[in-house]
């Protein structure tokens, strides 16, 4: 996969829950947009989901991360 997208199994490594636990948030009406739909399932650009991280997970928000992408 692309490194600027996300799948299923990215957000739920990312996160730390299940893919289960992932379906549940895709639920949420805050829930970023996918960037598209494939055969082998739905894809989200990673910089919506790190943005949804900072604003509703922020102890998961990397420091370094910010100091590399100048945020």
């Amino acid at each position: 996969m692309p490194e600027h997208l996300y799948g299923p199994q990215e957000i739920g490594d990312r996160l730390g829950v299940s893919r289960e636990r992932v379906r549940q948030l895709t639920l949420r009406p805050d829930w970023p947009a996918p960037y598209d739909r494939l055969a082998m399932g739905t894809v989200w650009r990673k910089e919506d989901i790190e943005e949804w991280i900072g604003k509703h997970r922020p102890h998961l928000t990397d420091p370094d991360e910010d100091e590399a992408t100048g945020a």
